[in-house]
């Protein structure tokens, strides 16, 4: 076996090594490159592949995110080739990341719950055969999530009744545009810093895919769609102020973004991550569509 750096010419070979042994999941080349190069913090050296006799078998992208509260390095991705599972392609990897991360002063290793870009907020347990890979490693389980999705083939998102009974309390509702940034960044980096990244993205879409609703002429709540995962039809992040909390704000921004995501012709929208699951059953008939499992090591 060969390990060594992925580069952008093995980009064919890994999309392959995906596609055909993810089996719950498609992972576009656009999709893959957004999740490597497009990445805040992405460095070269914590992608690696191995390869047997010139055959891809195996893949791993870690990232470390220095803005946890500690350092820590995450498994962003990772798949081997079914015929090379059990026959130590994957434990090599990630030993090979792992000694990277305790040479770099990393405290612990999440799995694929990266904040700001990722593809999955942690380990789908059907896939077994990663579970029982990463227990085996010593990475226990510390927290479930899910994510949601939303029909938008048959749902009226229309919300001009709503807006204008907010908006006889001073509460506007709009689509943000670029000379809204500065108020924006600053009503989410007191209060919502971790979104920063996604919403900075969502400035990139035409329209942009950014919500925000004032409450005399300053912003207190915003939602956005196309932050992550790009073109895929995900929702978020979104956050409102408690002063407006209770008014139907939010449910109203939300529902904005799902005409948007309809708009582009897409017929399904996913809520990643999802923490009220109730808020959103309710506003626009989400459904939990898959749970995931996080797991955490912690480095000695």
């Amino acid at each position: 076996m060969k390990i060594r750096q992925f580069t952008e010419n093995d980009i064919e070979e890994v999309l392959e090594l995906c596609n055909s042994h993810m089996e719950f999941d498609t992972l576009p080349e656009g999709l893959l490159r957004e999740k490597l190069f497009s990445d805040p913090d992405y460095e070269k050296d914590l992608i690696l592949t191995a390869w047997e006799n010139g055959r891809l078998t195996g893949f791993l992208a870690g990232v470390i995110r220095d803005s946890e509260p500690e350092k820590t390095g995450y498994v962003k991705l990772m798949v081997v080739h079914g015929q090379f599972r059990r026959r130590k392609t994957g434990f090599k990897l990630y030993k090979l990341l792992e000694g990277i991360y305790k040479n770099r002063d990393v405290k612990k290793v999440r799995v694929y719950d990266v904040p700001f870009n990722y593809f999955m907020p942690g380990i789908d347990p059907r896939y077994t055969a990663g579970i029982s890979f990463f227990e085996t490693l010593n990475f226990h389980r510390f927290a479930d999530t899910a994510n949601m999705v939303v029909d938008l083939t048959n749902q009226d998102f229309s919300t001009a009744s709503e807006e204008r009974q907010l908006a006889a309390e001073g509460i506007e509702i709009e689509r943000a545009n670029y000379n809204d940034r500065e108020d924006l960044f600053r009503f989410i980096d007191k209060n919502f810093p971790s979104w920063h990244y996604e919403v900075s993205n969502a400035f990139n879409s035409s329209p942009v895919s950014l919500h925000i609703a004032r409450h005399h002429g300053r912003i207190k709540a915003f939602s956005a769609h196309n932050g992550n995962n790009i073109g895929s039809g995900w929702f978020g992040p979104m956050g409102t102020h408690a002063e407006l909390r209770g008014k139907g704000t939010g449910c109203i921004l939300l529902k904005r973004c799902m005409q948007d995501i309809k708009d582009w012709g897409l017929h399904r929208s996913v809520i990643p991550w999802v923490g009220p699951i109730r808020f959103y059953s309710r506003c626009v008939n989400a459904v939990v569509e898959r749970v995931f499992w996080r797991y955490e090591k912690h480095l000695l």
